[in-house]
C-alpha cells in the first residue's frame, strides 16, 4: 500500500497526485492496531545516494540507506516510533552531502532545532458534525463574514515572559480566544501561517515543513483540538497558506538534493531578493502535486475552512512585477488548485491577497477566471488610509479616494482588509493614522470602523485594530490588553463590539454584498463638508439602512438627507455617543421621512450628523397601505357627492348611516345590543348620545327612554348650548331645532377653506352631529371621564398620526 507505484509516478509528475501525504515522508506501519515500524519516501531525483539519520542511529545513515526508484528513495525500518527525530542525509552530483528536513513530515523540532519528528495523526475524535452540516447548507457570498486576523505567537504571551521568546500553547490559548472572539461577534479567525518555519522574524511566512503544524504552540493533535472548539462555538478556521514562495535555509527544499527541484531553474526568476525566499516553480507537475496535496491535506486532517493565499500577484506575474508578464504557468497553478479544493469541498474559503488589476480573480475557473471565492480589496485599502492620513481641511481635495472604489465594487467579489501589513514597519496604527489630538484621532478610528463596516464586501481586521491600539505589532510581544484599563480605549472596543453586534445581525449589510442592488449613493459629491451617506439594502426591499458619514470635525443640526421611503428611520448605531467617549450629538427619537426631492429621493428627513461622526438609521415602513387606501375612499367619496343629484345624496347618506349603526352594534358587547328602529337617522343618533352618556361620569348618567328624534335632537342641541360662550346662547324652540342646526353647519362651512366648502345636504346634517359629539368629549375637563378606547378608536388614531405627518 504504501509503495509509490507507477500510477502514482505518472499523476505526480503531471501535476493532479492529490495524497502525496499518504505516500510520501514517514508513514507509520501498524499491524493489529500496533506501531511496528516507519516506511520513509522523499523525492530526490538528482541525488547520488540518500540515507535516513536521525536520534534512532546515532544519526549515522550508514545501515539506513534508501533505494532509488524513478527518483523516490524509500526504506521501511523497525521499531522506529512517534516523535522520534530523523533527517535525510542527500548525497548531490557534486559530491556534498546536505541534511534536510523531511518535506512531508507531519512534526518538526521547536526552532532552532531543524529535525523532523515522526508523529501518528490518527486517532483523533472530531466533535464538529453541527459545524460542518451547517457550512454545508450555507452561502457564504450572502452570509456576513467577519475575519479576525491574528498571529498566536503575539497575541498573548505569559505575562512574565512578555518580551522572550516563549509562547502559550494550543491549549492555553483556546478559552480565551473563542471567548473574546464571540464577544466581538466575529465570525471566523484567520491564522497566521501554521506551517513550521525556523525565523520567528517571518511570522510564518518563510516556511520549510509545509505539512508540519509549527511546534510553537503544541502538536498537530493540539491544533485539531483547538479547531475543533472552534468550530464547536460556531466560528471559523482560516489558515494563511503561502504558495508563491519558501525559505532558503539550509535544512529546507532550497535546491532539495543539490540542483533546483522546488524552485525554478532559471536564475532570474528562481530568487525573491525582496523577501530573501525562493519562488516555486509552478510550472512543473511535481511542485503542483506538493502544494495541492498539501491544502488537500489540511482540510482533511484539521478541518481547515479556508486559506489566505499569500502574495498572490507574485504568482500571476514574474516576481510580482507586471512589466515582466503573466507567469503563465502560476495561473494554472492557481486555476487546478481552486477546482482541486472546491471538488473536495465547495465551501472552502479561498481568498487572494492580490494587489494586482488582473481581472477574474473571483470568477470560475470554467468562466475564464482563477477561481477564488474571495480577493482583497488593496486598492480600496490603500486609498482609504491615504484619505483618513490627510487633514480635515485638504479632505475635499481627497474625496474621490472614497468614492473611487464603488466603480469597481462589483468587478470581484472583495474582501475590505486592514491587515498586519498596514500596522507595521513605519506605517503606524491604525488609530494612528489619522491627523488631529488624541480625541480627534479616536473619532475617526470609529469613524474609519464604520465606514468599513458599512460599505459592500466582506471584513477582516488585525488583532489590536479592535482596541485601537497606537502601538505598531511587534511580534516579540503581546497586544496592549493594558489599554483597555484606559476609558478611551475601552469605550473604543466597545464601540467595535456594538458594530460589529449589529453587523452581525444586519442583513442589509452583507446580503447583497455582490449585487449592484445592494449599495446606492445618497449624496456622493458633498465635498466640502466631506460628508457621504449612502444605502445598504437586503433582499426585502423594506429591508435597509441609511448610513451618514462625516469627516470634519463640525456637527450639522437638521441636515436634510433623502431617503427612498414613506417612514420612520430609527436611529441604531451613533459613533459619537458618549459611551463611545463622544460629544454625544444623537438622535433620539425616530424621524418621519417627509415627502419633498432632496439629493434625488422623494422623501427625506432632518437630522443631527456628529462631529467626526457616523450614523447608521434603520428603516421602520409604517401604515402606508391604510394611509392609501384612506386616501382613495375620501377621493373617491368626494367625487361621489359631487357628481349625485341632492335626492339621490339623502337616500345613499341614510344607507351608510343604517351600514355603520349595524357595524357599531356587531363590535359591541351583547349586554349593549338592542333593536334597531327602521329609521336610521333615530338610531344613529341614539348611539351617538349613548357613546356621550358613557363618556360622562357616573353621577350624570340616568336610565334613557326610547326618544324621538326631535327629544334626541333638542338634547344634543342644549348640550351643544352650555358648552358655548354667553353670547351665542340663545333660546331655541323646539320645532327650530333643526333648522337652528343646519344653520350652523353652514355657517361652519363658510368659515372653512374655499376647498373645503361643499354642499351639504339635509340628510347629512345628521352625520355632522356625530363629528360634533367627538369634538365635544375630546374638549371636555380632565375631571370627566374619557369614552373607552376600543380597537376601532386606536386605529384611527394611527391614521390621522399618519397624515397629519405627511
Amino acid at each position: 500500500m504504501l509503495k509509490f507505484t507507477s500510477d502514482d509516478l505518472y499523476l505526480f509528475a503531471q501535476g493532479t497526485h492529490q495524497q502525496l501525504y499518504k505516500k510520501l515522508g514517514a508513514q507509520l506501519v501498524k499491524e493489529n492496531n500496533e506501531i511496528i515500524g516507519t516506511h520513509f519516501a522523499v523525492f530526490a531525483p538528482n541525488a547520488i545516494c540518500v540515507k535516513v539519520v536521525g536520534d534512532f542511529n546515532g544519526w549515522n545513515g550508514e545501515n539506513h540507506i534508501m533505494e532509488n526508484d524513478n527518483g523516490i528513495w524509500s526504506l521501511y525500518i523497525e521499531d522506529i516510533k512517534p516523535l522520534q527525530t530523523y533527517k535525510y542525509e542527500i548525497l548531490t552530483k557534486h559530491g556534498h552531502s546536505l541534511l534536510k528536513a523531511d518535506p512531508y513530515a507531519y512534526y518538526a523540532e521547536q526552532r532552532p532545532a531543524t529535525a523532523s519528528r515522526v508523529f501518528d495523526l490518527e486517532g483523533f475524535t472530531w466533535e464538529d458534525q453541527v459545524w460542518r452540516e451547517t457550512k454545508t447548507n450555507s452561502n457564504i457570498f450572502e452570509q456576513p463574514l467577519n475575519i479576525y486576523e491574528m498571529h498566536l505567537g503575539s497575541w498573548k504571551r505569559p505575562v512574565q515572559n512578555i518580551t522572550n521568546e516563549t509562547f502559550l500553547s494550543y491549549q492555553d490559548l483556546t478559552d480565551d480566544i473563542i471567548t473574546y472572539v464571540k464577544e466581538h461577534s466575529y465570525t471566523h479567525i484567520e491564522i497566521m501561517p501554521l506551517c513550521e518555519h525556523p525565523f520567528d522574524g517571518s511570522w510564518g511566512y518563510q516556511a520549510t515543513g509545509y505539512y508540519a503544524a509549527t511546534s510553537r504552540y503544541g502538536d498537530p493533535k493540539d491544533l485539531m483540538a483547538f479547531i475543533n472548539e472552534c468550530h464547536k462555538a460556531g466560528i471559523g478556521v482560516i489558515m494563511d497558506w503561502i504558495p508563491g514562495h519558501f525559505c532558503k535555509d539550509a535544512h529546507g527544499l532550497f535546491k532539495f538534493d543539490g540542483e533546483p527541484l522546488y524552485e525554478y531553474p532559471f536564475a532570474d526568476v528562481s530568487e525573491n531578493s525582496g523577501w530573501g525566499t525562493a519562488n516555486f516553480d509552478l510550472a512543473r507537475g511535481e511542485v503542483r502535486s506538493f502544494l495541492i496535496s498539501n491544502a488537500l491535506y489540511w482540510m482533511e486532517y484539521f478541518h481547515i475552512d479556508g486559506f489566505r493565499v499569500d502574495a498572490v500577484a507574485n504568482i500571476i506575474y514574474w516576481l510580482g512585477d507586471s512589466s515582466r508578464g503573466v507567469n503563465q504557468g502560476g495561473i494554472e497553478f492557481l486555476q487546478k488548485l481552486n477546482q482541486a479544493i472546491f471538488k473536495q469541498d465547495d465551501k472552502m474559503l479561498m481568498i487572494a491577497e492580490d494587489s494586482t488589476s488582473y481581472p477574474l480573480v473571483t470568477a470560475p475557473v470554467d468562466q475564464g477566471g482563477i477561481g477564488f471565492s474571495y480577493k482583497w480589496n488593496m486598492g480600496w485599502m490603500n486609498d482609504t488610509l491615504d484619505y483618513m492620513e490627510e487633514s480635515e481641511v485638504w479632505r475635499k481635495d481627497y474625496h474621490s479616494k472614497i468614492t473611487f472604489s464603488m466603480a469597481y465594487a462589483y468587478s470581484e467579489n472583495f474582501i475590505l482588509p486592514f491587515s498586519h501589513d498596514e500596522v507595521v514597519h513605519g506605517k503606524k496604527a491604525l488609530v494612528d493614522k489619522a491627523p488631529g489630538d488624541y480625541w480627534q484621532k479616536l473619532a475617526q478610528y470609529r469613524l474609519l470602523m464604520t465606514y468599513q463596516m458599512t460599505l459592500p464586501g466582506k471584513k477582516l481586521n488585525f488583532m489590536g485594530n479592535e482596541i485601537a491600539q497606537f502601538h505598531e505589532w511587534k511580534d516579540k510581544e503581546q497586544v496592549d490588553w493594558h489599554l483597555k484599563l484606559y476609558p478611551s480605549h475601552d469605550a473604543a472596543n466597545r464601540y467595535v463590539k456594538d458594530l460589529n453586534a449589529f453587523y452581525l445581525t444586519e442583513p442589509a449589510l452583507w446580503e447583497l454584498d455582490h449585487s449592484f442592488e445592494g449599495f446606492e449613493w445618497i449624496d456622493v459629491n458633498n465635498t466640502d463638508q466631506s460628508i457621504f451617506s449612502y444605502i445598504r439594502k437586503a433582499k426585502n426591499s423594506d429591508d435597509h439602512v441609511i448610513v451618514i458619514l462625516n469627516f470634519r470635525p463640525f456637527v450639522y443640526h437638521r441636515y436634510s438627507i433623502g431617503v427612498p421611503s414613506y417612514g420612520e428611520y430609527v436611529e441604531v448605531l451613533n459613533s459619537d455617543l458618549d459611551i463611545y467617549n463622544g460629544s454625544n450629538q444623537f438622535n433620539g427619537l425616530s424621524t418621519l421621512s417627509e415627502e419633498g426631492n432632496v439629493h434625488g429621493k422623494p422623501y427625506h428627513i432632518n437630522i443631527t450628523i456628529p462631529p467626526y461622526g457616523a450614523v447608521i438609521l434603520k428603516y421602520k415602513p409604517v401604515l402606508t397601505e391604510l394611509v392609501k387606501d384612506k386616501k382613495e375612499v375620501a377621493s373617491k367619496s368626494k367625487t361621489k357627492v359631487k357628481a349625485k343629484p341632492k335626492a339621490q345624496l339623502e337616500v345613499d347618506v341614510l344607507a351608510e348611516l343604517e351600514v355603520e349603526a349595524k357595524s357599531e352594534v356587531k363590535v359591541k358587547p351583547k349586554t349593549q345590543r338592542k333593536p334597531r328602529a327602521k329609521a336610521a337617522i333615530e338610531t344613529e343618533v341614539k348611539a351617538e348620545v349613548e357613546s356621550e352618556v358613557k363618556a360622562k361620569p357616573k353621577t350624570q348618567r340616568k336610565p334613557r327612554a326610547k326618544a324621538t328624534v326631535a327629544t334626541e335632537v333638542k338634547a344634543e342641541a342644549e348640550s351643544e348650548v352650555k358648552a358655548k360662550p354667553k353670547t351665542q346662547r340663545k333660546p331655541r324652540a323646539k320645532a327650530a331645532v333643526e333648522a337652528e342646526i343646519k344653520a350652523e353647519a353652514e355657517s361652519e362651512v363658510k368659515a372653512k377653506p374655499k376647498m373645503q366648502r361643499k354642499s351639504r345636504a339635509k340628510a347629512a346634517v345628521e352625520a355632522e352631529i356625530k363629528a360634533e359629539v367627538e369634538s365635544e368629549v375630546k374638549t371636555k375637563p380632565k375631571r370627566q371621564r374619557k369614552p373607552k378606547v376600543t380597537s376601532e378608536t386606536v386605529e384611527t388614531v394611527k391614521v390621522d398620526r399618519i397624515e397629519e405627518n405627511e
